[in-house]
């Protein structure tokens, strides 16, 4: 039950899948792409490039593949052609912003920061508000990742004020939550997280409320509001299991320990260390088993 797709990246899915007729093999390409299937789908682009070199959907996808394999050369080729294929702003958009993307796979952020600002001019001009909104998180992303948090934050503020719905008002206020995090802000974090964790009660699916509320736990938690942390994780450890959601419910359970250990009560946080492990056991989660020793590490050595 775990996150795979930002919103963001659903927008660039639905953009090749619904915005107008693609060829049959580009569009099997995206879909094998969002799928995890690189092989699959790097076939299915050659076969359409080879069949209609024009095939810009298909250079798109081709690009889209090179940067998830770390080829970022490639990846800038295959975008380049299809710019030049690319007959209004909107189109031009997408290339921007799929190439802004692939430079910050790369960790190339100035670049990434030219892309994103470029497919916010093209956004514009093409009168997407829905893309304006995805250029300015792509740039809040730039400067959260290359620890400019307050460029962050004012990015992220801009992109809410673009929500069309709740799932887009969901994902905002987590960003603008973790912007506030990270700066320490903490009370500030648990405002927009819990604004977040009310959009994904009401609109999102299992895994957005879960993981909001896991999140929203973790900043009253570094808020030392304790009792409104414990409060929520039981919430979610109880809804986790109702709904066969182990992974979370194990997550619920490490970080109530963290809890009971900053609390002082030693022999409780080892109480819900050891349920954790015994989700992750009995679900055969060696990664979640290893995240558990990250997040409790600690918290042992002091236990015992």
């Amino acid at each position: 039950m775990k996150l795979q797709l930002t919103l963001t990246t659903l927008f660039i899915s639905l953009y090749f899948n619904n915005v107008y007729a693609v060829s049959d093999d580009a569009y099997a390409c995206n879909k094998a792409y969002e799928q995890g299937d690189l092989a699959a789908a790097s076939k299915l682009a050659i076969k359409a490039l080879n069949i209609n070199k024009n095939d810009r959907d298909a250079l798109m996808c081709q690009g889209r593949i090179y940067s998830a394999q770390d080829d970022l050369t490639s990846a800038l080729t295959a975008f380049k052609s299809a710019d030049k294929l690319s007959n209004d702003a909107f189109d031009k958009t997408i290339v921007a912003l799929v190439t802004g993307h692939a430079y910050k796979n790369a960790n190339q952020y100035e670049q990434a920061l030219s892309s994103y600002q470029l497919s916010l001019k093209q956004a514009s001009l093409a009168k997407s508000k829905a893309f304006e909104r995805v250029s300015h998180i792509g740039i809040g992303n730039v400067h959260s990742e290359t620890k400019q948090y307050p460029s962050a934050l004012e990015s992220y503020l801009t992109a809410s004020k673009l929500d069309a719905n709740d799932n887009e008002r969901g994902e905002s206020f987590e960003k603008i939550a973790l912007t506030y995090h990270l700066m320490d802000q903490h009370e500030k974090a648990v405002e927009y997280q819990l604004k977040a964790y009310f959009m994904h009660q009401k609109s999102g699916t299992p895994d957005q409320f879960a993981n909001a509320s896991i999140t929203l736990g973790r900043y009253y938690l570094a808020a030392k509001n304790y009792n409104s942390a414990e409060n929520t994780l039981n919430k979610i450890i109880k809804f986790a299991n109702e709904q066969g959601g182990p992974y979370y419910e194990a997550q619920g359970y490490y970080v109530l320990a963290q809890i009971k250990a900053a609390t002082g009560d030693m022999l409780s946080a080892k109480t819900f260390i050891e349920k954790a492990r015994a989700i992750a056991k009995s679900t055969n989660d060696q990664a979640l088993d290893d995240e558990i020793t990250k997040e409790t590490k600690n918290l042992i050595t002091e236990s015992n």
